[in-house]
C-alpha cells in the first residue's frame, strides 16, 4: 500500500470511528424510550388560514380533533375570522369532524382561525393481561374494508398472505406484517408533506420510499387484507418528545409541519392498541446525521415499543378516508383529511403550496 493509499483508508476509518463515537453519545443523551399512559397533557392547538388572491366564492375546511378515547379528551373549539358562514360539520361515514367556512365573492382577504383544547396522554398495551370484551363486529368490519387508496384484493392481498403464512394469532400476524414494513420500507425525506398512501403502486413498483401516510397504510392494508381490522389514525405533533428524540417530536411552537398518521389494530384480547412503524423509519432517517440501519441501538431502542404504544405529544384529528368535503364545488374526495383545505372558484388550492394557501399552526401546552 503506498502512502497515498494509505492516507486515504486511514481517514475512511477515522470518519467511520467517529461516527460511530457520535453516534453512541447521541444515543447516551437519550432517556429510555417507555411511553406509558397515567399523565394527562392540555393543549391549545391553534391554525391561522389566508387565502391568497382569492378569485369568487372562497371556502375553507379546517381539521378539528374529532378523535375522543382513552388516549384523547376532547375540549372546547373556538374561531374568528370574516368568513360569512362559519360551523362544525362532520363526516356522515367516520365521524371526522372540520370547521367550514364561507367567505363573500367581494372578500379580497379570506381569513380564518381555529383554536382547540385537547387533552392527550401516552399509550402502551400490556401483553401480560389480555382484556375481556368484544367490540361489535358490524364495527369492526368497517376497518377491514378497502378504500380507494387502500385495496385489500390483487398484489395486496397476495402480499399479506405470504408475509403471515404459517401465522396462526393475530398479534403473530401483526407482528409479521410490522417487521417486514420495518425490513422493506424506508422513509424518504423528498416526498411531500406526508406521502399519498397508494399502498398498490408501492407494491407494483417495489418503491418503498415514503412517509407516515405511505408507510402506516401500508401496514395498514397489509393487515386489513389479512382480515385484522386496522386504521390510521391522522394527526399531529404538538410537542417535543420528553424522551429526546428529535424525530419523534418537534423543536418550538410552530407546528404547522408537524402533521403525522399513526395506526391502530384491532387484537382479540386486546382492543384497539397503538401502532407506528412509520416512526420507526423516521427515526433510522433523521434522528442522526447518518442513515442508521433497523438494527441500531438508537432505532431498536424504538422498534418494539412502537408495536403497542405511543408518546402523548400527539392529537388525532379522525380516520376518515375517500372524504368529500361538504359544500365543495371544486375538487374531488380526499385521501385523508390531515391539512388545511380551500377552494375558490378557480379551483382547489394545494394544502402544501404556502404561496397560493397560506396557513399556519401551533401549540400551546396548558398547565396548572
Amino acid at each position: 500500500m503506498n502512502r497515498r493509499e494509505f492516507l486515504r483508508t486511514s481517514a475512511r476509518v477515522s470518519a467511520i470511528v467517529a461516527a460511530a463515537a457520535a453516534a453512541r453519545r447521541a444515543h447516551a443523551d437519550r432517556a429510555a424510550f417507555e411511553p406509558r399512559p397515567g399523565t394527562w397533557r392540555t393543549f391549545d392547538v391553534t391554525t391561522r388560514v389566508e387565502i391568497l388572491e382569492p378569485r369568487g366564492l372562497t371556502r375553507a375546511w379546517v381539521p378539528v380533533p374529532s378523535v375522543s378515547s382513552d388516549y384523547q379528551r376532547l375540549g372546547e373549539n373556538r374561531w374568528s375570522g370574516n368568513a360569512r358562514v362559519t360551523q362544525i360539520m362532520t363526516d356522515p361515514k367516520y365521524g371526522a369532524q372540520m370547521l367550514y367556512a364561507e367567505f363573500a365573492e367581494d372578500e379580497t382577504t379570506p381569513k380564518l382561525e381555529l383554536t382547540s383544547t385537547i387533552r392527550t396522554q401516552s399509550r402502551r398495551v400490556d401483553w401480560a393481561k389480555p382484556r375481556s370484551g368484544a367490540e361489535d363486529p358490524a364495527m369492526l368490519s368497517r376497518w377491514t374494508e378497502p378504500t380507494e387508496l387502500i385495496p385489500t384484493d390483487g398484489i395486496v392481498r397476495e402480499t399479506a398472505g405470504e408475509i403471515t403464512r404459517g401465522k396462526t394469532t393475530d398479534v403473530d400476524k401483526t407482528r409479521a406484517v410490522y417487521d417486514w414494513i420495518l425490513a422493506n420500507t424506508y422513509r424518504e425525506p423528498k416526498v411531500r408533506g406526508c406521502g399519498v398512501g397508494d399502498i398498490k403502486s408501492m407494491l407494483e413498483t417495489r418503491n418503498f420510499g415514503g412517509k407516515c401516510g405511505d408507510i402506516n397504510a401500508l401496514f395498514v392494508g397489509l393487515l386489513r387484507s389479512a382480515g385484522i381490522p386496522s386504521r390510521d389514525v391522522y394527526g399531529i405533533r404538538v410537542a417535543p418528545s420528553q424522551f429526546g428524540y428529535k424525530a419523534l417530536g418537534v423543536a418550538s411552537a410552530s407546528i404547522g409541519k408537524a402533521q403525522h398518521c399513526r395506526a391502530e389494530v384491532h387484537l382479540k384480547g386486546y382492543g384497539w392498541v397503538a401502532m407506528d412503524p412509520a416512526d420507526v423509519t423516521k427515526v433510522a432517517r433523521e434522528e442522526t446525521s447518518e442513515w442508521l440501519k433497523i438494527d441500531n441501538p438508537i432505532v431498536e431502542a424504538v422498534r418494539p415499543k412502537l408495536f403497542g404504544g405511543w408518546e402523548g405529544n400527539w392529537i388525532a384529528y379522525n380516520m376518515a378516508h375517500d372524504l368529500l368535503l361538504p359544500n365543495s364545488t371544486r375538487g374531488g374526495r380526499l385521501g385523508f383529511l390531515m391539512y388545511p383545505q380551500a377552494e375558490t372558484g378557480e379551483g382547489r388550492r394545494d394544502s402544501l403550496d404556502p404561496d397560493g394557501f397560506r396557513y399556519t399552526m401551533s401549540s400551546q401546552e396548558i398547565t396548572g
